[in-house]
């Protein structure tokens, strides 16, 4: 029986007694409390396609989350209800983890949902890999600094490696953090 638990953990992070008091307590938890992390299904790409392409300039398609998704990658979203409110999705191999994209809606910035799926995904890693690597344009400020509270450190840069406006192109700085 302990084995189903836990499996059923690896699909979904939530806590039952929080749901309960905020019905019987309502100003006792707050909304953040009330915000839960389980994995990516099919049936989410819709509302995660919307965010990414609200967020970003050049956003992934639909097809490249669905080959995430085959491939079987780590792949988890925070959610309030209904509401996808940000999604990461990593990638693990021989002793290595790589974020491959991590991203939370414009209008649920600021809040620690970034912090709170990186983080989860931190744990996964840590049971399989020895370091995390992730690539962030120089123009995201916002994730840079929140790399930074983490412990990634910067380790290089990857010349050209995203598309820019007019054709262009924008480097990639490269992260690591040790997870030893």
């Amino acid at each position: 029986m302990r084995g189903l638990l836990d499996r059923l953990k690896d699909f979904v992070i939530y806590d039952a007694d929080v749901e309960f008091y905020a019905k019987v307590f309502p100003d006792s938890v707050g909304r953040k409390d009330l915000m839960r992390l389980r994995k990516m299904k099919r049936s989410d790409l819709s509302q995660i396609v919307a965010i990414e392409k609200s967020s970003y300039p050049f956003p992934w398609e639909k097809d490249i989350f669905q080959d995430c998704l085959n491939m079987r990658y780590e792949c988890w979203l925070c959610e309030l209800g209904d509401d996808i409110l940000g999604y990461g999705i990593m990638s693990m191999a021989v002793g290595e983890a790589h974020i491959l994209n991590l991203c939370v809606s414009p209008k649920e910035q600021k809040q620690g949902i970034g912090r709170k799926i990186l983080e989860h995904l931190i744990s996964i890693a840590k049971k399989e890999a020895e370091q995390m690597f992730l690539e962030v344009r120089p123009s995201n400020t916002g994730a840079i600094s929140l790399y930074d509270s983490i412990g990634f450190n910067e380790i290089g840069v990857r010349k050209g490696y995203y598309p820019a406006e007019n054709g262009k192109r924008e480097d990639g700085l490269m992260f690591a953090l040790e997870l030893l």
